[in-house]
C-alpha cells in the first residue's frame, strides 16, 4: 500500500511543526508545500526546518501548480482563522477531490456563525466524495470536545465551567499579531472601536459545539473581552511586549438555556505568563449526576497540541463519509504511533 500523500498550505509556525511531525511518522509522505512568504519560497523543507530532516520538497507560492504536480490525498491548510479567509481555498481543494484539514478556528463549528457558506462547502465535499474538518487544540479539543467527552460519564448535566489559561509562546507571527502583542492600550481600544478582530477566535464555535454535542440549543450566548497588560518586559521568538503594553487577551463567555446559565467559558491567553506568576492550566468542571471535574496543569501546549491533533486526524478524515465534519462526527483523536496506513479503510 502506498503512503498517504500530504500537502501543506501555509508554512508558518504551525505548518512547519506539522511537517516536522509528519517526517517522524510511518505510512505518510509530504509531497508538497505552499506559502507566499518570499523568505521561504524556493527553499526546501530540509532547509527551512530547524531540526535535522531529510526532505528536498521545495516551498512554492503557486498552489495550482503544486496541486497539479503532486496530487495529494489531503491538504493541511494553515493560513487563516476565519471562514471568509479559507472558503475559496477549501473550495479550490474540494473541486480537485482533495480532503482538507484546516486550523481556521471558525471552521471548527461554522454551522451557526456561517450557515450558508458551511452548507455550500458541505454540499461540494459530498459531491466530490471528500471530507473537510476544522480542528486544533482550541477550538477543537480542550474547551469543547474534551468537555463533551467527559459528560458521557454523567446521567445529567446542570452546568459546565471550562477554563483555559494558556501561554502563546509557541505560536508564530500570525497569532502574535492577532492578539496585538506589544500594542498599547490605545491601539487595543482602537481595534475594539473599529470592530477589528483581536484575541482568541473560536469561543463562539466552542460554545455551539458543546450545546450541539449534548443535544441542546442555547437561548443566547454572550462574550466579553479584556486586555492583559504586562508589568514587565516579555519576549518570544515572534513578539515583544514592553511594560504597560499588551501581553495577551482574556475572553469570557456565557451560554444560556432560557434564562438559566448553563455554560461558562474562561480563556486568558498571554505570552510568558509565568513572568507575572500565572500558572497555565486547563480545567473542566461539570455539575450534575455525578459531578465530573478535571484539571490539567500546566496546560496542554497550544502550538504542539494543534499540530498533533491535525496530523493525528488525517486517517480519520480520509475514512469519514464525505462532507463538512466536526470533531463530533469522527473517531476520538488519539496519538498514532504505528503506520498511519493501518488505520485506513481503503487507499488507492
Amino acid at each position: 500500500m502506498r503512503p498517504i500523500r500530504v500537502a501543506i498550505w501555509g508554512f508558518g509556525a504551525m505548518g512547519q511543526g506539522m511537517a516536522e511531525m509528519l517526517l517522524t511518522k510511518r505510512g505518510v509522505d509530504i509531497v508538497g508545500v505552499c506559502d507566499h512568504d518570499p523568505t521561504l519560497v524556493g527553499r526546501t523543507v530540509q532547509d527551512v526546518l530547524t531540526q535535522t530532516v531529510e526532505s528536498l520538497i521545495p516551498v512554492t507560492d503557486d498552489i495550482d501548480l503544486m496541486l497539479n504536480e503532486v496530487d495529494p490525498d489531503i491538504v493541511l491548510l494553515c493560513t487563516d482563522s476565519f471562514v471568509s479567509g479559507v472558503y475559496e481555498k477549501i473550495k479550490k481543494l474540494l473541486e480537485k477531490n482533495i480532503n482538507v484539514i484546516t486550523i481556521a478556528e471558525e471552521m471548527v463549528f461554522p454551522f451557526q456563525s456561517h450557515p450558508a457558506l458551511a452548507k455550500e462547502l458541505d454540499d461540494l465535499a459530498k459531491e466530490k466524495d471528500v471530507t473537510v474538518l476544522g480542528t486544533g487544540i482550541n477550538p477543537g479539543f480542550v474547551m469543547d470536545f474534551l468537555a463533551i467527552a467527559l459528560s458521557g460519564a454523567m446521567m445529567d448535566v446542570e452546568k459546565m465551567v471550562i477554563t483555559r489559561k494558556n501561554s502563546l509562546n509557541t505560536f508564530g507571527l500570525t497569532v502574535m499579531e492577532k492578539y496585538g502583542i506589544g500594542e498599547t492600550l490605545e491601539q487595543y481600544y482602537e481595534r475594539i472601536t473599529n470592530k477589528q478582530p483581536i484575541g482568541h477566535i473560536g469561543l463562539n464555535q466552542s460554545a455551539h459545539m458543546i450545546f450541539s454535542g449534548v443535544g441542546l440549543k442555547p437561548s443566547k450566548f454572550e462574550q466579553q473581552i479584556e486586555p492583559i497588560l504586562t508589568q514587565t518586559k516579555r519576549k518570544t521568538k515572534y513578539a515583544t511586549a514592553k511594560e504597560g503594553t499588551l501581553a495577551g487577551i482574556s475572553l469570557t463567555g456565557q451560554g444560556y438555556i432560557d434564562e438559566q446559565l448553563f455554560l461558562e467559558l474562561h480563556h486568558p491567553s498571554q505570552i510568558e505568563p509565568d513572568a507575572q506568576g500565572v500558572q497555565t492550566e486547563d480545567s473542566i468542571y461539570l455539575e450534575g449526576k455525578p459531578n465530573v471535574n478535571m484539571t490539567i496543569r500546566p496546560e496542554i501546549d497550544g502550538g504542539l497540541g494543534t499540530i498533533a491533533v491535525c496530523v493525528n486526524m488525517i486517517p480519520h478524515v480520509m475514512n469519514a463519509k464525505p462532507g463538512l465534519k466536526t470533531m463530533l462526527d469522527l473517531p476520538v483523536p488519539r496519538a498514532i504511533l504505528g503506520d498511519m496506513r493501518d488505520m485506513l479503510e481503503t487507499i488507492e
